[in-house]
This record gives C-alpha cells, sequence and structure tokens, in this order.
C-alpha cells in the first residue's frame, strides 16, 4: 500500500517508472506522450468523425458467474470505486485508488478539473478548503477570494475559499489532501498529494500489470461548460490522454450534455450521461441519450425510493441499449437494509454496475451472489 511519509510516496513514484521501463509494460509511445502533456492545451489537429453506432455496453473481464444476472450484457455488475476507496482514505488521492484495486474492484473512478496552467488534476469541488489543508498554508493566505461563479458551478461551495483554477499544478502539489466527511477517519489526513490524471494513468497500468486484471478508469469530467469560459477546454486532452490506455475498459461520464457530444466526435471511448431530477423526468429523457452515450449514470434513489419502490429506468435504459450505473453506496448511509444487503437489491434489479465508496463491501456482495449465499 502507498505509505503516507515523503520518501515512500517518492519510493512508489520510482517504482511506477522501472515499471514502465519494463518491457512486459504495454504502454504506447503515444501514451507516454499524453501522459506528459495532459491537459496542457494540445488537441489533436483532426478529430474524429462521429460514430455511427454507439458502443452499446460497458465490458470488463468478469468472474465465472454462477448467477442469472440481468446486466445489459449478461455479465455480474461492475464495482466502481467512487472517488476511489474514499471511505477508507481521502478521496481522488493515489492512496485511495491503489486500495480499492487491492480490494478488488473493477473500475477507479477520478473527477477531473483543470488547473490554471492547463493540467487535468483530481478533484470533486472546485473549491480546496474542504479535502485539502489549503487554509493553513500561510503562502495562499492572499488567495482566498469571492468566486460569483460557485452557485452555478458547485452549489455546496462557500462564497469564499480557495479555488482550484486559481492554482498552477506545482502550487496544487504542496497541498495534502484530508476526509471530507466529519464522519470518517481522519488518520490519513494530510500525508497525501493531490495526483495529475497521467499519475493515476500510471498508476492503474502499474496495479495491471502487478495484478494480472484490468484495470478499468472511468473519469468525470467536472463543470466542463465553466473551465471552457475561462479558456480552459479539457476535451481533446482528455481524449489524447485515454487514446494510449489498454490496461482496462473506459469510459467518461458527464453531467452536460454538450460535453459528451464533443467528445463524441473526439473519441470511441464510451460515454456515460449522468442525470438528476425526478424518475419520471429521467424516463422521460432517455430517448436521446444513445445518439451520444452508451450509458447513464444516476443516484440509486431513481431506481429504488427510500420505501422501497422500484422505478422502470432499468427496463427501459436496458431496451435503448443502454447500461445503468447508479452511485450513492456508502457503508455509512445506506437505506435499504445493511450496506451488503442493499448493494444486492440492486444488483439483483440488473444495474451493470455501480459507484461506490467501500469497494470491498460491494465485491462481498457480488461474491456472495455468485456463490448462491
Amino acid at each position: 500500500m502507498i505509505q503516507g511519509n515523503g520518501s515512500d510516496e517518492k519510493e512508489l513514484r520510482l517504482k511506477h517508472h522501472q515499471v514502465l521501463n519494463r518491457a512486459s509494460v504495454k504502454l504506447s509511445a503515444l501514451f507516454v506522450l499524453s501522459l506528459m502533456i495532459t491537459g496542457c492545451g494540445f488537441f489533436p489537429e483532426e478529430n474524429k468523425e462521429p460514430q455511427e453506432e454507439r458502443v452499446a455496453s460497458v465490458d470488463v473481464e468478469e468472474p465465472q458467474a454462477t448467477y442469472n444476472w440481468s446486466t445489459l450484457n449478461g455479465a455480474a455488475p461492475l464495482v466502481i470505486a467512487h472517488r476511489g476507496a474514499s471511505g477508507y482514505r481521502p478521496e481522488h488521492t493515489l492512496a485511495a485508488y491503489e486500495l480499492a484495486i487491492d480490494q478488488g474492484a473493477d473500475i477507479i473512478e477520478p473527477d477531473l478539473m483543470m488547473t490554471k496552467d492547463g493540467v487535468l488534476i483530481a478533484r470533486h469541488d472546485r473549491f480546496l478548503s474542504k479535502t485539502t489543508n489549503v487554509a493553513s498554508l500561510p503562502e495562499f493566505a492572499e488567495r482566498k477570494r469571492t468566486d460569483t461563479a460557485a452557485e452555478g458551478t458547485d452549489p455546496t461551495a462557500p462564497g469564499e475559499d480557495w479555488w482550484i483554477e486559481d492554482f498552477t499544478v506545482e502550487e496544487l502539489k504542496t497541498l495534502k489532501a484530508r476526509q471530507s466527511k466529519e464522519t470518517r477517519s481522519k488518520d490519513f489526513d494530510d500525508q497525501f498529494d493531490i495526483p495529475t490524471f497521467g499519475e493515476i494513468l500510471v498508476l492503474a497500468s502499474v496495479k495491471a500489470q502487478e495484478t494480472g486484471r484490468a484495470i478499468g478508469i472511468y473519469p468525470e469530467i467536472k463543470y466542463p461548460s465553466y473551465f471552457k469560459s475561462i479558456g480552459l477546454e479539457f476535451e481533446g486532452s482528455l481524449a489524447l490522454a485515454l487514446s494510449g490506455y489498454t490496461d482496462g475498459p473506459l469510459a467518461v461520464q458527464s453531467f452536460e450534455k454538450e460535453a459528451l457530444q464533443s467528445l463524441s466526435t473526439q473519441t470511441d471511448v464510451p460515454l456515460i450521461y449522468l442525470l438528476t431530477g425526478e424518475p419520471d423526468d429521467i424516463a422521460a429523457s432517455l430517448g436521446d441519450v444513445p445518439n451520444f452515450a452508451s450509458a447513464i449514470g444516476l443516484h440509486k434513489s431513481k431506481l429504488v425510493t427510500e420505501t422501497g419502490d422500484e422505478t422502470a429506468i432499468i427496463d427501459q435504459a436496458h431496451g435503448l441499449g443502454l447500461s445503468v450505473f447508479p452511485w450513492g453506496f456508502r457503508d455509512d448511509v445506506p437505506y435499504l437494509g445493511t450496506p451488503q444487503q442493499e448493494i444486492q437489491t440492486f444488483m439483483k434489479l440488473g444495474v451493470d454496475g455501480l459507484f461506490t465508496d467501500y469497494p470491498d463491501t460491494a465485491i462481498a456482495a457480488r461474491l456472495s451472489l455468485l456463490n448462491g449465499s
């Protein structure tokens, strides 16, 4: 596991470079190039033509199933580590991603934003005080400011804070990550730095080689229209970075339809449209989704309400060839029995995968169904 002190972080980075230099690592020259320029303003000179037919589902190698899954492709549902194993480690750190992989997660999920100098970096919130130690660093005291765009881009943000687009990647690398939820352990606060997307891709490749299994990556692009409005458009850089990753399945998520439509002309990586609203409104909006995306993501309560009432969204989406990936599975906030029981309820309904802060719980739930227990 990644340890928190500086010498161990350096050792991990050295280990990554050593693995990358071995012939057994299947990283192309293009991939290495993309890691160097990820998010730095590089765009392919020509966009790909739109795909005539979108990929119908997102596939990954699965264990031999003894359970009759109701997923779109008939395979066992994927376990997607939401911001890494964020129930155990500060979210969006290499330590959280590595722990998720070690727990058996099929997919890791980084939220991506851009730095002032155009580098893709993993954070969920534009404001930094909630998940880092920025407020304790005197060198950045004057960087705190009021942000008029916060309400439109991040309604949970305080009016005055430190904003990710005001920092270069070098400056962000001096910050340390903190657990964002008060109910979770703070034992790993101030130990890990903020990873770039390039570092996450390298880690996943290293772990795929070490474990001998596919490691998928499902990044979510956060507030792409806002970043574009301030001159930081990252779809092209993201497409380039993903183009050389061959160690597991890929998909890109966004709440913004226009961003996914743009990406669909630049990459053939499957796209996931994230939806909010009432279940009836979500159901009514599904018809157009297959034109630009392969799957939908939505909160678990849109599929099964907190009173246990099921909606018809899974069947409707599957009928359109769309995979379904709900989020919100946390051991500390289940509403349908125990955390494992809740996950099994959704797996039995036919979700194609689920986003969880506790990958080990979801792996155990899936294994229990596979074993018939």
